[in-house]
């Protein structure tokens, strides 16, 4: 009677965690999953957001991860409201991505990107470690969770279906001759992040009237890279993320005036300037 194949044991997916945490506590995250994975399959994406600011986060998040691999386990744990009323959650996306943290919303800008989101809320007894308080489901909840899905398990079979939170994160409205929008993040550098589109600037364009808080708006330069900016000069570019952003090169464009996340930012630029194609001599 010939013998069963044996068959090769599944390869863990990759795990990346995020959170506003810090290194120590993320430590302890990352000890947990450890245990239960091999070396190389748990990737620090930060630890570093802006504690409790669950929509710059959920912008970040879906920044940073929705390019890696599909079946991805991506916890967040950005989470002013841990071990209260709001739930834990793994959200299953089109391409087999989970994602694992609270329903604050911190999770729904990535689930929309990859698309195709159900979500299922973690039943304790199915995900849990040993729980020390109630404060740290990071370490005690989310990092045990997301280990199991990473060697395969079913979100089904950690919990039960669940609606969740559809966190929007803010639009810029177009307008004539401009747009307003927000800053939605401030970079490590004190570039303000906008969510303006920066392919809604007309080709050609080499300055943009720029307002925020209750500044005059000022005219800035507006350049490809910050090598066309003089150096310590304020301007605006095209950010790695899609957006306009307003830089000082060499410097921190968060000092030139009160600066914060949600505060309101409106652009005015010149009609579109129209290049004619060079001549071709025969």
């Amino acid at each position: 009677m010939p013998r069963p194949r044996s068959r090769a044991p599944r390869t863990p997916a990759l795990v990346t965690l995020t959170s506003d945490l810090g290194a120590a506590y993320a430590a302890q995250m990352k000890a947990v999953l450890a245990r239960t994975l091999p070396p190389g399959h748990v990737i620090d994406l930060t630890h570093e957001l802006p504690a409790h600011r669950i929509a710059e986060a959920a912008f970040l998040l879906r920044a940073m991860a929705r390019a890696f691999p599909a079946g991805t386990v991506h916890v967040a744990v950005v989470d002013p409201g841990v071990g209260g009323r709001r739930a834990p959650i793994v959200i299953r996306c089109r391409d087999g991505s989970r994602l694992v943290g609270p329903d604050n919303g911190v999770l729904a800008p990535l689930a929309a990107a990859l698309g195709g989101a159900r979500a299922w809320r973690i039943e304790p007894a199915a995900g849990s470690g040993p729980r020390v308080g109630s404060t740290f489901e990071g370490r005690d909840l989310f990092a045990p969770t997301a280990a199991r899905l990473a060697l395969g398990a079913a979100p089904s079979s950690i919990g039960r279906p669940h609606r969740f939170h559809r966190l929007r994160l803010p639009q810029a409205e177009r307008r004539s001759g401009g747009a307003r929008g927000e800053i939605v993040h401030i970079d490590r550098f004190g570039n303000l992040i906008t969510n303006v589109p920066s392919d809604w600037i007309p080709v050609g364009s080499t300055q943009l009237s720029v307002r925020w808080g209750r500044r005059r708006a000022r005219a800035l330069p507006w350049a490809i890279t910050y090598e066309h900016l003089p150096r310590q000069t304020l301007g605006a570019v095209p950010s790695s993320f899609g957006l306009v952003e307003v830089a000082r090169r060499e410097g921190r464009a968060s000092a030139a005036g009160p600066s914060r996340v949600g505060m309101p930012i409106e652009m005015r630029w010149p009609k579109a300037v129209s290049i004619r194609p060079a001549r071709v001599r025969a």
